[in-house]
């Protein structure tokens, strides 16, 4: 019998993690990190149906935390099997996941020094759940894989990767379990980008399945079209000239920074905009984009063209690197106009943090936010429109304009993930599992899907286990 249970991402966008089990193996399918609150924060361990299981391999659909995240913990526990990846996975999972191990063992020490201050002892609940040791033995065992190459990777399973158009290597899965004489072909879409995202390939979906896991994050709407997101972004940084302000992206290092410098460079060189100084404010977003540079074979082809013939790096002759803490507490005497993009992508932790708690009071500055925010982040407060928030313990009057520019999105919207899934409906009859959104997305994708297509979705819960037929 097949089985596949959900760890995470099941009602919610963070997370990802599903256990394929059958009589002869058993595949994980991502692990992530859970992201937003404090009771997201006690989801992060490792289940006890992992803990007390032999795992014979694990795929990694892409880099972000919310699908590496929880990883090194299980190598901790002394997983040693490989970790089937693309290069660039591999490569921007590894600046993740150590960043993620720096802010933890900071934050540690910040808690333990005040602790200590008041008399008291830390709880041991609030150690680092995994250090920087711990991330350097789940890179060594990763494996590089290709895309469309179809390989063993554990008895009865065979994989595929397919471009999922999301970020750098990012992929779906097609995996072909084989158990007592049935043979099924289970499709994890990992998260997928919308058509003609900066940089990266169109998501190319497998052509069949029996059973599809797809993302629903935007599944109860469409995104704004890009054109009109590219010029409600030009005239914010028309009036951020006209009045000397300054604009604060707060963005995933990974992905969603240098697609917000894919159009910038491309509102400078159509002189849309007057070229204004960009600090990039993040050195994971400086050591990712170097990351790009060394897979420029991944790219699109108007991206590798551009990146050839050198328009990039004289569009963004403007943009000033700033890697450490000192040049980055130096933007807050600089005089606007200027552009901050930092992260985190959702204001929980970062550069950004430093930066609203300076900013948030001023009405000449705007937060553009340009990405997903999870339910209890900072960043969904103020996309909510919450008229005060308490940052580092200060509690922020919110004066600065506040705008949600949801065309950026590196997420398909409903009708791009509904095309996806018609791609393999149109040469299979799939089994359609929805996951990787919150609830009122899922109810109105799975809608929509039984509409068009009259596949019904199943909408699993956290450790249910779903049995394959």
């Amino acid at each position: 019998m097949i089985t596949i249970t959900p760890f995470g991402a099941a009602g919610e966008v963070t997370g990802s993690s599903y256990f394929v089990q059958t009589s002869q193996a058993r595949v994980l399918v991502d692990f992530g990190l859970f992201q937003g609150d404090k009771e997201d924060d006690a989801k992060n361990i490792v289940p006890g149906a992992l803990h007390r299981s032999t795992i014979d391999a694990i795929v990694l659909t892409h880099g972000h935390l919310d699908h590496c995240g929880r990883l090194p913990m299980l190598v901790r526990e002394g997983y040693g099997g490989p970790i089937y990846c693309t290069s660039a996975t591999r490569d921007l999972a590894e600046l993740v996941l150590r960043d993620c191990a720096h802010i933890m063992e900071h934050d540690f020490e910040r808690r333990k020094k005040r602790a200590s201050r008041k008399g008291g002892k830390i709880n041991r609940n609030d150690q680092p759940i995994f250090d920087d040791g711990d991330v350097t033995e789940t890179i060594k065992l990763m494996v590089d894989v290709d895309y469309d190459v179809q390989q063993t990777i554990a008895p009865g399973f065979t994989m595929k990767m397919y471009e999922a158009g999301h970020m750098l290597g990012s992929a779906s899965v097609a995996l072909v379990v084989t158990d007592e004489g049935v043979q099924k072909t289970i499709v994890f879409s990992g998260d997928l980008g919308p058509l003609e995202l900066p940089y990266l390939r169109d998501p190319n979906p497998p052509e069949t399945a029996d059973v599809v896991f797809m993302e629903s994050t935007y599944g109860d709407r469409d995104h704004r079209p890009l054109q009109e997101t590219e010029d409600e972004f030009a005239q914010i940084i028309k009036e951020v000239v006209a009045n000397k302000g300054k604009i604060f992206i707060p963005s995933f290092a990974i992905g969603r920074t240098q697609q917000m410098l894919f159009h910038l460079a491309e509102l400078f060189r159509k002189g849309i905009v007057p070229k204004i100084p960009i600090f990039v404010d993040s050195p994971m977003g400086i050591s990712a984009t170097k990351i790009y540079t060394h897979h420029t074979d991944l790219f699109d082809e108007e991206s590798a063209a551009l990146n050839a013939s050198g328009a990039f790096a004289k569009d963004l002759s403007s943009v000033k690197f700033t890697g450490d803490a000192e040049e980055s507490r130096a933007i807050n005497d600089v005089e606007g106009p200027f552009v901050v993009i930092a992260g985190a992508g959702m204001c929980n932790a970062g550069r950004i943090l430093h930066h609203l708690r300076h900013n948030l009071g001023d009405p000449n500055s705007h937060i553009v936010i340009v990405g997903y925010q999870a339910r209890g982040s900072l960043g969904r407060r103020l996309v909510d429109g919450v008229d005060e928030v308490s940052i580092m313990g200060d509690r922020i009057r919110i004066r600065a304009q506040i705008h949600t520019l949801g065309g950026f999105s590196a997420h398909a919207g409903q009708t791009e993930l509904i095309n996806w899934f018609g791609h393999i409906a149109s040469h299979s009859s799939p089994q359609l599992f929805l996951t990787h959104g919150e609830d009122d997305a899922r109810f109105t994708l799975a809608a929509r899907i039984r509409e068009k297509y009259g596949v019904r979705a199943y909408l699993p819960v956290y450790s249910e286990i779903l049995q394959i037929a």
